[in-house]
């Protein structure tokens, strides 16, 4: 649930615009003697750095669809009875006025198009976020988090594998009860999200003794991270409040964001700030469906548009419902009456569509779940098949799409369509993954970033390859014809960029050689450094990086 965002991608994703800019005035203010003889005493300008560091998996929530306004019968809208107001009347968290605050404060206060645009997000889940909080009584400050998490966006995802509005990793998603397989991410679900982001935070406000500002460093950087910090702190006779850890840049910046939020919320007009309006009252409904459905059939039940309703329904990663449930559709609540009457209406079979596929031999039903777009598990439902046993000539009957696949535009598979289609720099080449591939190597093959392999197809670079997925890998052009273009563009003197990097926990000679695509033995030479020596969290290192791919 870490991540930085930096302004370069207010150019990229057109999305979200950055809450990180003050963070990176530490990468401006470094001032250290240089061992290396080879790079000049020049500290990276703040455009440098974003544009470097854009490949690293820890630094961005990225954001893949774009916004849909929704219709939302929310009545005659009253601004001394909007959630705002209610949420206002419950802030107890004590806000100091210190640096940390204020400074993320004061961007937020300079960028009101930003929190506008947070709230129309925000809009269809927010009065719901509210009532749950309420219902088990923890801070109503935590209806803020998915704005610093990820700026209320379900479909948002970072690169160090976290997702949905609460921006949950896999791991912590199934430990507080968020469903994950090929039908469905319980992570993206704002039910089941919310859900969990209450029990996990609960759990951490016991786990810090009821300190809630400790509670929100852990749900940042881990219980553990944070557990260390107080444990030092103790045995150096220090406080052991939020204030005075030792904690990650991201977390020590994390939680004074909430807080700056929260006073905005408090007092707006202080800051000469007109909140966008939401309604106190209920603007959406859980329908139970029961069993399966095909959710271009329920946008067409409940009068939407299949964007629409995949959008209040983020978690079904394909074109219906998961099989084995959650058997629940979030709809417009004055949607709600039709949509039930209609439902009612189907007969079983008439929830998806299907077709009669006849076997045939060297088929299996993993091919012939690949060729449908569909699960192995479901055909075998579908049809009573036991194992993997099947026999040419016989018929199955499979349940496929109701629409072309591309109508589902906001699916998985279209998500990262989307993301593929868009063209990059150099020349595009197509991948197959076979036995034995691994990001590293495919990177080192190709002669690009493992990141930006993941970058461009939509995931995170721990996540696994999948035997038979395809990749799309751009390569750059030879360096004659790319002088050529950067010498037309009047930027050839700024394909090169020297920057100041601090190591970070984890790093390596290898993994900081593969963020910024240069070699070991460059880091080694600019530094005066061996491979053969752990580098330190902390420790600084000059690199000259190219980003002409960025500018």
């Amino acid at each position: 649930m870490k991540y930085f965002l930096f302004p370069v991608l207010i150019l990229l994703s057109g999305c979200q615009s950055t809450l990180f800019s003050q963070n990176n005035a530490s990468h401006r203010s470094v001032s250290e003697e240089s061992n290396s003889q080879h790079l000049p005493e020049y500290i990276a300008s703040t455009a440098d750095i974003n544009q470097a560091l854009l490949m690293d998996e820890n630094i961005n929530v990225i954001h893949p669809v774009e916004d849909v306004t929704f219709s939302l019968d929310h009545g005659s809208l009253q601004s001394n009875n909007d959630v705002w107001q209610r949420i206002r009347a419950q802030l107890t968290i004590d806000i100091p006025e210190n640096n940390r605050v204020i400074s993320q404060r004061n961007w937020y206060v300079k960028h009101p198009r930003y929190l506008t645009r947070v709230a129309k997000r925000a809009e269809p889940f927010l009065y719901y976020i509210v009532e749950e909080l309420e219902k088990n009584g923890v801070p109503i400050e935590l209806a803020l988090l998915p704005i610093v998490e990820s700026a209320f966006d379900p479909f948002a995802y970072s690169h160090g594998r976290a997702s949905g509005m609460w921006q949950f990793v896999p791991a912590t998603g199934k430990r507080f009860g968020m469903k994950q397989n090929w039908w469905y991410d319980g992570r993206r679900d704002v039910i089941a999200s919310t859900d969990g982001a209450i029990k996990y935070m609960k759990y951490l406000h016991k786990f810090f003794d009821g300190d809630w500002l400790l509670a929100l460093a852990a749900y940042n950087s881990g219980e553990g991270r944070v557990r260390r910090a107080v444990r030092k702190n103790k045995r150096l006779g220090k406080n052991t409040d939020f204030w005075s850890l030792d904690l990650p840049k991201e977390t020590r910046a994390y939680v004074p964001k909430l807080l700056a939020l929260a006073d905005i919320i408090k007092r707006p007009s202080h800051f000469n700030l007109n909140l966008y309006e939401i309604a106190n009252k209920e603007v959406i409904s859980q329908v139970n469906i029961k069993s399966q459905l095909d959710l271009a059939k329920a946008a067409s039940l409940a009068d939407l548009s299949l964007t629409e309703l995949q959008r209040l329904n983020p978690g079904f990663n394909r074109w219906s419902t998961d099989p084995d449930g959650p058997h629940r559709l979030v709809l417009p609540k004055h949607k709600v009456k039709h949509f039930e009457q209609g439902l009612a209406k189907l007969s079983k079979t008439e929830r998806l569509a299907w077709q009669r596929y006849k076997i045939k031999n060297g088929d299996n039903l993993g091919a012939i779940a690949n060729k449908f777009h569909t699960s192995i598990e479901l055909i075998r439902q579908v049809n009573g098949i036991n194992g993997n046993q099947i026999r040419a000539g016989k018929h199955l009957l499979i349940p496929v799409a109701a629409k072309s696949l591309d109508s589902y535009i906001l699916s998985q598979d279209q998500r990262i369509a989307s993301k593929q289609a868009r063209p990059q720099q150099g020349s595009k080449v197509t991948h197959t993954v076979v036995s034995g591939d691994n990001l590293w190597d495919l990177g080192q093959h190709y002669k690009v970033s493992s990141s930006r392999i993941a970058k461009w197809n939509g995931f995170a670079p721990r996540d696994t390859l999948k035997l038979g997925q395809k990749l799309v890998i751009w390569q750059k052009s030879s360096l004659s014809a790319q002088k050529t273009i950067t010498a037309r563009l009047g930027v050839e003197q700024a394909i090169m960029r020297n920057i100041t990097y601090k190591v970070r926990r984890g790093d390596s000679f290898a993994r900081i050689a593969d963020k910024f695509n240069v070699r070991i033995s460059d880091i080694e030479r600019w530094n005066s450094l061996s491979r053969n020596k752990h580098l330190q969290p902390g420790q600084k290192l000059k690199l000259s990086v190219d980003v002409t791919n960025n500018i």
